[in-house]
């Protein structure tokens, strides 16, 4: 090698994956929800090098993990010269400062995680701005922290390290700045939303709502029921900018499909408070597809977590479940029985249009209250 691609050799740090069942959790599958971490942590583009998951059955205050498992994590992070740790798990500013200390390593938690996933997936000027608030809300919680970015991987830069109460007081102001800003931004952004959604309502062209749990297939369903080209990929939050397409079924117009932000559990409050803009617009839906990956283990879960979420916004509207990916599983007894209670729904297969059929003919005889 040369000395000039030497020059060029970027180090990447040695990351340890840390998945926590919290005794919170209510899943039914724990590996599924760590299978779920992993992804999350992949689709943020970071490569690491050993993961270590484990049952916790308390919470510590002030680590979150108990002294047994910390001191395990302590003894890999040492033997395998390990630079960051990657917690499942959101933690408190003084607990992330806690571990930090206690492993001497740099430490990132669920919520650092997801939030740099939005902020590469966001493309729309509403999409970028309501990350960017989420960021510094972030931001401002961490601030007598060292660093809040998961540093090389993401190419993000850090926040900058003040001596003193002076430098984090003029940190905080910069940030608070930024944040009133943004909002002013957005509130521009909503006036234009606004005076779109006057005319729809004008014209009483019916609104309907894709929601789900991220990675269900709904930019799928929207692309196939539309003939769109929405960008869907299978990882977690491929998309985050609300797509609204016209919906024709046999020739006729039944109204606008609209494409939504996934959801997931544990889903940063920051996120929520900054989406909450672009959520708002399910309040005007008459109808919502809550779009289920029925191949997923944790799928009742799934789509508790889209309801509880919905009952934070105070979103109350007729519901369809939409059932995905039937093609993944065989039908037992004890499933479709299971099925039944989720009323009313349609089995289907998001590839290819007649897996879609069932929705189709819903959707042909819906008919707007």
């Amino acid at each position: 090698m040369t000395k000039a691609a030497e020059s060029l050799t970027v180090y990447r740090p040695h990351v340890l994956l840390v998945g926590i069942f919290a005794p919170y959790n209510k899943i039914t599958d724990m590996e599924s929800y760590f299978a779920e971490f992993v992804k999350l942590v992949e689709t943020n583009g970071i490569e690491y090098d050993k993961t270590l998951f484990f049952k916790l059955r308390d919470i510590d205050a002030g680590t979150f993990i108990s002294k047994g498992k910390l001191e395990q994590i302590a003894e890999i992070v040492e033997k395998d010269a390990i630079d960051e740790v990657i917690i499942s798990e959101p933690l408190s500013p003084q607990q992330e400062r806690n571990l930090r200390d206690y492993l001497h390593c740099k430490v990132f938690d669920r919520t650092q995680l997801i939030l740099e996933i939005f902020e590469k997936a966001a493309h729309s000027a509403e999409g970028k701005t309501q990350v960017e608030i989420a960021m510094f809300e972030h931001k401002k919680s961490r601030l007598a922290g060292k660093g809040i970015h998961l540093s090389q991987q993401t190419g993000v830069m850090g926040m900058r390290g003040g001596f003193g109460e002076t430098a984090k007081e003029k940190e905080r102001r910069h940030i608070e700045l930024g944040i009133l800003q943004l909002r002013k931004q957005l509130k521009q952004m909503e006036k234009t939303r606004e005076t779109q959604r006057k005319k729809r309502l004008t014209q009483k062209i019916p609104l309907i709502c894709l929601v789900g749990y991220t990675n269900a297939g709904k930019s799928t369903i929207l692309n196939s029921l539309t003939k769109s080209n929405v960008l869907a990929e299978d990882k977690l939050f491929a998309t985050l900018d609300t797509t609204t397409r016209e919906l024709y079924i046999d020739s006729k117009k039944v109204g606008l499909l609209s494409d939504t932000v996934g959801f997931i559990q544990l889903l940063p409050p920051q996120l929520i408070d900054a989406f909450k803009s672009t959520l708002s617009e399910l309040q005007y839906a008459d109808l919502l597809l809550q779009v289920v990956d029925i191949s997923d283990p944790n799928w009742q879960y799934h789509a508790q977590v889209v309801h509880s979420i919905l009952d934070d916004l105070n979103i109350d509207k007729p519901m369809l479940y939409v059932f995905n990916k039937i093609d993944k599983i065989e039908m037992s007894q004890s499933l479709e029985n299971t099925v039944e209670k989720y009323q009313p729904h349609v089995l289907v297969n998001s590839l290819n249009k007649d897996g879609l059929q069932p929705l189709i003919e819903f959707l042909s005889s819906w008919k707007k209250n």
